[in-house]
């Protein structure tokens, strides 16, 4: 449950506090609580003479235009006491908390409304998995985020330890038998609103780059391993064992600079060796989330009647470069080239030449995770815009007390409600679709959503900047997470296939099942 901040027991009036005012003693008040910085004057960031304009008196509505709350609790060490006769009312969220401002969560999570798809096996995984993400996930992808550095063997280890490496594929036999977060959910249980709620709690961190850089390469690569693997069952076997365990890394090394969302004009090759026992594999892959660090490579090629998929080591003849993309390093977004890799025949995932249908099958769950996040990272937004007009006084008024401003919240607000809702829609098709009914009739709408979905995100990091202005542009402080939102967005509305060509898909799809009806 949300508290509030732990300080010391000891009381002073506001007049004591008052008193220290001096070139020596700089205290002053923030919620009731009393802070003496006055051996911190110099190490504060924002410099001396902003302190010294607040010793004294109560700087609370001074501080919160200028810091996020979690300031204070890096700096709790400063906190002397607390004003006599008076408590604390700003809350301090604690690991798996539920934010409390209104669309902060989605309508489920809201206690006062009510959902048909949600059961009790769901709110305990949300529960679980917001404490897991809270306490182990969102500390390193700050961290990460910042330095560029990959996710840490340690947090792969514990994610797998902890079940959730297996639950970002979705349900599966995969998590028969798997310890998912002590116990919060079955593995036989497992559905795709279980699957959601994994996805949109993983994204609150606010680390785009992060985001991908966890092990994103796993989720829309192993899947191609697990589903067509079963002609060398060993091979499959042996890699999902690595990639479930933490020990390797698997990636999915599909577009080259010649070849986006044309997958059919790849022009990387694979040719058989005389004795047909290996390819020899040539060729560019651009773009490659988690290339720079992967040990496994789901690589599209041309075997020259049509594209096949190959299952790729890295080895003699693979080489990965980082590419510098909008978002951080910590993705480890890569440029590979294979030189004369030689392949085993084993390593075709799927039949030859018809590799079509194992990339084409992997899109859909992508797309859909995709939409998840993005969907929730659009809240989130909200909830940070919601937060600071309430906060954020200009014109000696709060923001939110200006129409122009609620008028921008109400337009983010219906965007975030009408595409959860959406999604819900969809992921309960899922839920009651086999694998063959949901590439038949769902690839049209989920690619819709994510088209549409990824236009929200523009229309509300637009909105956000405009509501932040330039807190919206700066990548540390209180406009963190708007900043990292507008700089970032549009990986979503590219990676997966552009927005063009999914609202393109959407529409063919539906035309395939127009009847002969005329006006």
């Amino acid at each position: 449950m949300s508290s509030v901040l732990e300080v010391p027991s000891k009381t002073f009036t506001r007049a004591e506090v008052a008193k220290h005012n001096t070139e020596d003693s700089v205290w002053f008040v923030i919620d009731t609580v009393v802070y003496d910085v006055s051996e911190f004057l110099d190490a504060h960031p924002g410099g001396e003479a902003v302190l010294r304009q607040v010793a004294g008196t109560d700087a609370t509505a001074a501080f919160y235009n200028l810091h996020r709350h979690e300031v204070l609790q890096k700096y709790s060490d400063l906190a002397v006491g607390t004003i006599e006769g008076e408590k604390q009312s700003i809350i301090t969220p604690q690991p798996g908390d539920l934010s409390t401002v209104p669309y902060a969560e989605p309508l489920w999570l809201t206690p006062q409304f009510k959902s048909p798809y949600f059961k009790d096996s769901h709110r305990k995984l949300q529960k679980a998995m917001r404490v897991f993400a809270d306490k182990y996930m969102t500390p390193e992808a700050l961290e990460k985020e910042r330095s560029g550095e990959i996710v840490s063997q340690e947090l792969i280890d514990r994610m797998s330890k902890a079940g959730v490496l297996h639950m970002r594929m979705g349900p599966g036999k995969h998590l028969h038998g798997v310890n998912l977060l002590d116990g919060a959910v079955e593995g036989k249980e497992f559905d795709y609103f279980h699957d959601m709620i994994c996805s949109q709690e993983g994204v609150r961190a606010a680390c785009r780059g992060f985001q991908d850089g966890n092990m994103a390469g796993m989720v829309i690569g192993l899947t191609c391993v697990l589903n067509y693997g079963h002609k060398n069952p060993a091979l499959k076997a042996k890699v999902e064992e690595e990639c479930f365990s933490g020990k390797k890394k698997i990636c999915l090394a599909i577009t080259e600079a010649f070849a986006g969302s044309d997958v059919a004009g790849l022009r990387t090759t694979a040719k058989k060796t005389p004795d047909g026992k290996h390819y020899i594999v040539n060729g560019t892959k651009k773009w490659i989330t988690n290339g720079v660090f992967s040990d496994y490579f789901v690589t599209g090629v041309n075997t020259g009647k049509g594209l096949s998929v190959l299952l790729i080591p890295r080895g003699e003849g693979v080489e990965t470069k980082p590419i510098k993309t909008s978002y951080s390093p910590t993705a480890g977004t890569a440029y590979i080239t294979f030189d004369n890799v030689k392949v085993p025949v084993e390593n075709l995932l799927g039949e030859e030449n018809k590799g079509i249908y194992v990339i084409l099958s992997n899109f859909n769950h992508e797309r859909w995770t995709m939409a998840c996040a993005t969907i929730r990272y659009m809240r989130l937004v909200t909830e940070e815009c919601l937060k600071w007009a309430h906060q954020r006084i200009v014109f000696k008024k709060r923001l939110i007390d200006q129409p122009v401003i609620r008028q921008k919240l109400a337009k983010m607000i219906a965007l975030c409600e009408s595409h959860q809702s959406w999604l819900e829609t969809i992921t309960y098709q899922m839920c009651n679709m086999s694998y063959s009914q949901q590439a038949k009739h769902l690839g049209g709408p989920v690619a819709l959503l994510k088209m549409s979905c990824t236009r929200a995100a523009h229309e509300i990091a637009d909105e956000a900047v405009q509501i932040w202005g330039g807190r919206g542009l700066t990548q540390t402080g209180m406009g963190r997470v708007i900043e990292n939102f507008n700089r970032t967005y549009k990986f979503d509305a590219i990676l997966g296939g552009a927005e063009e060509v999914l609202g393109d898909l959407g529409v063919r799809q539906a035309m395939k099942f127009m009847p002969k009806a005329v006006l």
